[in-house]
């Protein structure tokens, strides 16, 4: 099993920032990406952004090119999402996940392990 905490989420004004982080745990031997998703009241859980293992690789949604970057630390078994010119319509719950697989990272099915989210409020 893989435990995922994330950390970092908040309320923050239309144009501000925040930084999400993701803590891993357990068997994280043969994790291949992290990725963080994101569901907002009466949507569905969406992906946004992955990340390789390696960090050689990185993977983002349209609607946050340019605004978010995603970053991992080795060392410490974390991944971290800078979140700049945020706006309301980002606002949701952020979901930390990690997955197995070797050849897809876009999709809720090629995810292994969730974490338990973190809320984001971008008020306007």
């Amino acid at each position: 099993q893989v435990q995922l905490v994330e950390s970092g989420g908040g309320l923050v004004q239309a144009g501000g920032s925040l930084r999400l982080s993701c803590a891993a745990s357990g068997r994280t031997f043969g994790i291949y990406a992290m990725g963080w998703f994101r569901q907002a009241p009466g949507k569905e859980r969406e992906f946004v952004v992955a990340i390789t293992w390696s960090g050689e690789h990185t993977y983002y949604r349209d609607f946050v090119k340019g605004r978010f970057t995603i970053s991992r630390d080795n060392a410490k078994n974390t991944v971290s999402l800078q979140m700049n010119s945020l706006k309301p319509e980002d606002t949701a719950v952020y979901y930390c996940a990690a997955s197995r697989s070797s050849v897809r990272w876009v999709g809720l099915g090629d995810y292994d392990y969730y974490g338990q989210g973190t809320q984001v409020t971008v008020s306007s």
